[in-house]
């Protein structure tokens, strides 16, 4: 086989592996067992693009958690590839604890840790840990509560999942709450629902 055409020939193998990968998302149930579907109102329909169950994780050389300013949030955290990252009001932060998975996390995708987690940019490293989740995955935390991205956010600077179900909100550097002006804080523990 000529030079050229095993190289067109890996490259083609290459680019259909990371496709199939990139297609592959996580589904199942709530963290309560039972199957769950978003309420039609609660929240906007999330994206049918392959990115929508695929795990946050930064791109090498671009920074694991950087901060960013928003007009109507302020500052918060986005990825390495500037996705905006939410705190769930129903995970805990001491001790760190992921409660979105099954269908919460094809919604809600956890920021997973990359091969280095020091790479930061406006966020204090005494703050980013990671916590193991039911799969075995390690989630990025900051200031003990984990980190997502929400499927709906289809280009970097997106902050959809602002506020959802008043459970999901955008995280500050020091992994609180991000909060419009106009948008009353609500309490830690949330309302009822997984908001997804």
């Amino acid at each position: 086989m000529p030079r050229n055409s095993r190289l067109a020939l890996a490259v083609a193998s290459g680019l259909a592996a990371t496709a199939l990968v990139a297609a592959c998302g996580s589904s199942g149930s709530s963290p309560t067992g039972q199957p769950s579907n978003p309420p039609a109102s609660s929240a906007p329909a999330a994206p049918s693009s392959p990115s929508t169950g695929t795990p946050s994780t930064p791109n090498s050389g671009k920074p694991a958690l950087m901060t960013t300013t928003t007009t109507s949030l302020g500052t918060v955290v986005t990825d390495g590839n500037g996705f905006t990252l939410y705190r769930f009001d129903k995970d805990t932060a001491s001790p760190s604890m992921s409660n979105c998975t099954g269908t919460c996390a094809s919604t809600w995708p956890p920021a997973l840790a990359g091969g280095d987690t020091s790479q930061l940019k406006g966020i204090d490293s005494k703050l980013v840990s990671t916590v193991t989740r039911s799969d075995g995955s390690k989630q990025l935390t900051l200031n003990g509560w984990p980190l997502y991205r929400y499927g709906a956010d289809s280009k970097p600077g997106d902050t959809k999942g602002q506020g959802v179900m008043g459970i999901w909100f955008a995280a500050t550097p020091t992994g609180g709450k991000a909060m419009a002006a106009s948008q009353p804080a609500s309490p830690s523990t949330g309302g009822g629902g997984y908001g997804y």
